[in-house]
């Protein structure tokens, strides 16, 4: 294509004897031939830096010449490196009063035998990646080993006094074995598990409920009858739903409450189905029996009762990102949780069954901070926290893992007794009344002051994330195509060009999506 002439300095004139139309179409025809000879994702063109590119070339004119390889390998990119790590030096200084997460996001790509852990400083405030790790399974000091040293490696970088808590979606014995690790040496920093995926775990346990296994042993039944009815010859002409076989994304993460919603969604259809004779003559040549259709006379009542039953955990997880999510939400989930079920018409027995696998999973999947962020937030204040025993357990070991002066935690609990009785500055009028109006955090450093030891704590744990955003289903999507030092050095960068793209490339991409500015 013939490169644009334009005329003196004005980037708006166009080329003489070519419309304006027609000159888009061949800007139009180039930025396309670039994408698809270089296979790039055509979703980058909603990206605001892709945007800003295109604005940039426009006013330069068709004289600009873009940079070497060697320059946006080289210099560029250690300009733009120097001015993250700016911002990172930033959030340091303000981690120091408001403390801050460390969230630690395992990757399955990477070369056989190794997988990479990447690492990120979070709070409410702002959300950075740090750097990325490879574990070497099969290494002489074997992954744990790896992990721990690295997390290690991270608090001690960031710095043990600003960090509160670390947050990772392992559970079981190896979270179990790596909490005590971290407590050994950093005692007052809290392992937490990501509250998103505690949550979903939380409804796979519901699911095993017996009113619950039921009517999974029939969906099961009903996804197997269909895919051998639409494998048959009796099948040529009836459109099966696509949604009834679509490996969702979200299936990974609560399998059990989608594919009972999937085959709800699908329900008239199904009713259809089973009186076409397509469907009898099928059944007949297989001699597949009633009880093996999964279609029960009783299956749309208790697939609706399911469903309603886990209509508070989809109320929570739709509201634990960063920006949205406030320490002392999930708590307080807890409570309106089990009072939405008793609101439903669900048998009672049904709900004390839900309400008692959430008491006895709780402290397995969610971390004590949870519990003092609810005595803490001043939305919540004066809904029986101080008579409540789990959270008084919660904020006895919150206090004695922060302070380890006794004098100190005595302090702490004395103050937290005049803020639960509203004494002095908490008696305020503005005080009461700004408690459900102003973010918490700004609320404890406007009327905490008589109490510094409770204020500078509020304020820390208040300052944290509830959930790990980037690990929920949108964000997890783009933290998995995030690009790792491996994959970039075979794009032909050396091994310290490739680190540092990818702390510069997965830094813009969480600036742009915390900030709205990325859809790719």
């Amino acid at each position: 294509m013939k490169r644009l002439r334009l005329q003196g300095t004005d980037h708006h004139q166009t080329r003489v004897g070519k419309s304006s139309r027609d000159h888009t179409k061949d800007v139009d025809e180039a930025v396309a031939r670039f994408f698809y000879m270089d296979g790039i994702n055509v979703n980058v063109v909603n990206s605001v830096y892709f945007k800003e590119m295109a604005k940039a070339f426009g006013e330069f004119g068709s004289v600009y010449e873009p940079p070497s390889e060697e320059i946006l390998s080289g210099f560029l990119l250690q300009k733009e490196k120097l001015r993250l790590e700016k911002v990172l030096a930033l959030a340091k200084e303000m981690w120091l009063d408001t403390g801050c997460t460390i969230l630690c996001v395992n990757r399955l790509d990477g070369a056989l035998g190794c997988f990479c852990v990447n690492f990120f400083v979070a709070s409410r405030r702002a959300v950075m990646f740090l750097k990325e790790v490879d574990i070497i399974v099969g290494g002489d000091d074997g992954p744990d080993n790896l992990f721990i040293n690295e997390l290690t490696n991270v608090i001690e970088e960031v710095g043990s006094s600003r960090v509160v808590q670390v947050i990772t979606r392992l559970g079981g014995q190896a979270g179990d074995v790596f909490e005590s690790v971290i407590f050994s040496k950093f005692p007052s920093v809290f392992w937490s598990h990501c509250t998103s995926h505690s949550i979903l775990l939380l409804m796979e346990e519901i699911a095993g409920l017996d009113w619950m296994k039921d009517v999974l042993l029939n969906v099961k039944k009903i996804d197997k009858s269909l895919s051998g009815f639409k494998n048959s010859s009796f099948c040529t002409n009836i459109d099966i739903p696509d949604h009834a076989f679509r490996d969702n994304v979200a299936q990974k993460f609560a399998p059990s409450y989608f594919s009972v919603s999937l085959i709800l969604k699908i329900k008239p259809f199904l009713c259809e189905l089973v009186l076409r004779e397509e469907w009898k003559q099928w059944r007949l040549s297989i001699n597949l029996p009633d009880e093996e259709v999964g279609l029960d006379t009783d299956l749309w009542d208790r697939a609706e009762l399911m469903v309603q039953a886990y209509k508070p955990f989809l109320t929570l997880l739709t509201t634990m990102d960063a920006d949205n999510s406030i320490m002392g939400d999930v708590y307080n989930w807890r409570v309106l949780a089990i009072e939405a079920l008793q609101c439903t018409g669900i048998d009672q027995m049904l709900v004390k069954q839900l309400e008692t696998t959430l008491e006895s999973k709780w402290d397995d999947l969610f971390s004590p901070l949870h519990g003092a962020a609810y005595i803490l937030n001043p939305r919540y204040f004066g809904r029986g926290q101080s008579e409540d025993e789990s959270l008084k357990k919660a904020w006895n070991v919150i206090v004695e893992r922060c302070e380890s002066e006794t004098e100190v935690r005595i302090g702490l609990k004395e103050e937290l007794s005049i803020y639960h009785k509203e004494e002095g500055c908490f008696a305020e009028a503005d005080a009461v009344e700004c408690r459900d109006k102003m973010d918490p955090v700004s609320w404890w450093d406007n009327f905490g002051f008589e109490t510094p030891r409770l204020q500078s704590l509020a304020v820390k744990i208040l300052s944290q994330i509830a959930s790990a955003g980037i690990m929920c289903r949108q964000s997890w999507q783009m933290c998995d195509n995030m690009p790792c030092a491996e994959a970039v050095q075979r794009s032909g960068f050396d091994a310290e060009q490739a680190r540092d793209f990818v702390f510069v490339s997965n830094n813009l991409k969480l600036q742009s999506l915390r900030y709205g500015k990325l859809d790719c």
